[in-house]
């Protein structure tokens, strides 16, 4: 008989235990642990032994009979932003100057509806650019950094067009969807493969050249995913 690989089960409750995060973050009202054992295809002991260690962690909390996402995965994701802001903050001052325009990372909410941004790098070089502020939130399919998150990620049923023509092209331009005269072009930040959960982008007034601006665009969205 062969014996399993050092490890293996291991592997194996992490696997679980990720998996029935991403159950729970899509449903934000809660699962019971029927529920949730009938979506990750497992039983109802191991669901509830894997939510009792999911809470230990605050990864998972209870409210009556139904779970959720704990407060541990807000700190996660803090942590992670930090990470990124830091990262980013060289090349996205690269970005804002060499465009001579407003450069700004984008982070999809936990939630998945809304675009925040994450951190904002102004032209040094220019007294007249669009203004931006950290902590500014839109839908996420709107803007040219929501849809570059999002062509940075799976297919949905049901998604805009831009965001097809986004993943097809590898970045994508707006103009005026959040701000009248605005036009923007973001990239994804894809780390190892995995689905995007930010983007890096430029705003500026009246159109330019997307042909000139997508190629650099694209090379901070690779510098800034190398640093992570």
């Amino acid at each position: 008989m062969t014996a399993d690989r050092p490890g293996a089960a291991g592997s194996k409750t992490i696997d679980t235990g990720l998996r029935l995060l991403e159950i729970l973050k899509d449903h934000p009202d809660g699962l019971t642990i029927t529920e949730l054992a009938q979506l990750a295809g497992i039983h109802r002991n191991a669901v509830s032994r894997h939510l009792v260690a999911l809470g230990k962690h605050r990864l998972a909390a209870r409210v009556g009979n139904r779970f959720t996402l704990g407060l541990g995965i807000v700190e996660l994701n803090a942590a992670v932003r930090h990470r990124l802001r830091t990262a980013a903050s060289a090349a996205l001052q690269v970005l804002a100057d060499t465009c001579n325009a407003t450069a700004f990372i984008t982070v999809l909410d936990i939630d998945e509806s809304q675009a925040v941004v994450l951190t904002v790098a102004e032209p040094r070089a220019s007294r007249i650019h669009v203004t931006y502020r950290a902590g500014t939130r839109h839908a996420a399919n709107r803007g040219a950094s929501g849809i570059a998150i999002l062509a940075g990620r799976p297919p949905r049923d049901g998604e805009r067009p831009e965001i097809a023509q986004a993943r097809a092209a590898g970045y994508s331009v707006t103009e005026g969807e959040l701000q009248p005269g605005a036009w923007g072009v973001a990239a994804p930040i894809s780390i190892a493969g995995r689905p995007a959960d930010a983007s890096v982008g430029m705003v500026t007034i009246g159109e330019r050249d997307a042909d000139e601006i997508a190629p650099i665009v694209l090379g901070a969205a690779r510098e800034i995913a190398g640093f992570l």
